[in-house]
């Protein structure tokens, strides 16, 4: 069925993805240029088919759900952080890479959302030979103030709290719950269609009563905050001065959650970038208009990056 989850086997444990509906990167075959999709916290592969579609005949793509998310186990080793988050998409890729019948040169296009573009930055840090483009999407990258929608998560950070506040929230209805979240990334949550929204609707109720749903959440939040305060040499923006790959940010002016004016921080840190602000998006841009993300990737990535026939 299009758009079923699937689960790839790793030596460190096993991740569920999703693939695009002309894809055949877990058999092993085809030629085109290939792509990893991360999503952000609380979300999952499933934020990614919109976008999946749109450059259906551009990439053969694949999107990961994060180890704790999804339909992903948690990680063994138990780190949540970006930098633990990115070992995991770097060993999906390195076995994607060994079931490959051919080479496709100049390594993967990487797209990340909020959460998941810290973590393709740590990818593109650690793993250089991997990445041949990033794709930020309202990446979670340090910033100078909170937003109206992200002033409360610090408060759930500290331990004790944030359980109990998360178990709180968890009571409420599913309904409730998937209308809350597209209510905070959405800019209009009336595009979103009933066949997404009953989607996202049994996702959730899927991984209601699994016992490290709020670890994992709470978790990959700590670990998420925890780079905003680095003072170190890894510390985000100076990751950001190592990547020497294209990249392209696309920022939302409706974004309750990551304030569009970072884009300027974008272009002073990364070597080799682009903005792309879109007036009537919030934080989601890759769901709420995955048509002007794909322009966008084309435009600035695409080019550059994938081979022509």
């Amino acid at each position: 069925m299009r758009w079923t989850p699937r689960i790839v086997p790793l030596e460190t444990g096993t991740l569920s993805v999703r693939t695009n509906p002309s894809g055949s990167l877990l058999e092993g075959s085809g030629d085109r240029p290939r792509a990893v999709m991360i999503h952000g916290l609380g979300g999952s592969s499933l934020n990614w088919i919109e976008l999946m579609g749109e450059l259906d005949a551009d990439l053969d793509t694949i999107a990961v759900d994060l180890p704790g998310f999804g339909a992903s186990p948690p990680p063994r080793d138990g780190d949540y952080s970006p930098r633990g988050h990115a070992r995991s998409v770097a060993m999906l890729l390195e076995h994607l890479d060994g079931l490959a019948d051919h080479s496709t040169p100049g390594g993967w296009q990487v797209f990340g959302n909020s959460l998941g573009g810290s973590v393709a930055l740590h990818l593109a840090a650690q793993r250089p030979d991997l990445v041949a483009s990033l794709t930020l999407i309202a990446p979670a990258l340090p910033a100078r103030r909170l937003r109206r929608g992200t002033a409360h998560m610090p408060v759930i950070a500290i331990p004790g709290v944030g359980e109990r506040l998360v178990d709180r929230y968890m009571k409420l209805s599913v309904e409730r719950r998937v209308d809350d979240t597209f209510r905070s990334v959405f800019a209009d949550p009336r595009r979103l269609s009933d066949e997404r929204r009953r989607m996202s609707e049994d996702e959730a109720r899927r991984r209601d009563g699994l016992p490290y749903v709020t670890d994992a959440t709470l978790s990959s939040l700590r670990g998420l905050l925890a780079t905003f305060f680095d003072a170190g040499p890894d510390r985000p923006w100076k990751l950001a001065e190592r990547v020497e790959v294209p990249v392209v940010t696309v920022y939302g002016q409706r974004d309750q959650l990551v304030d569009a004016k970072a884009a300027h921080r974008v272009t002073r840190h990364f070597p080799d970038a682009h903005v792309v602000v879109l007036p009537d998006s919030g934080h989601v841009a890759m769901m709420e208009h995955p048509a002007e993300v794909a322009g966008a990737w084309r435009r600035f990535v695409g080019r550059v990056t994938v081979p022509t026939a």
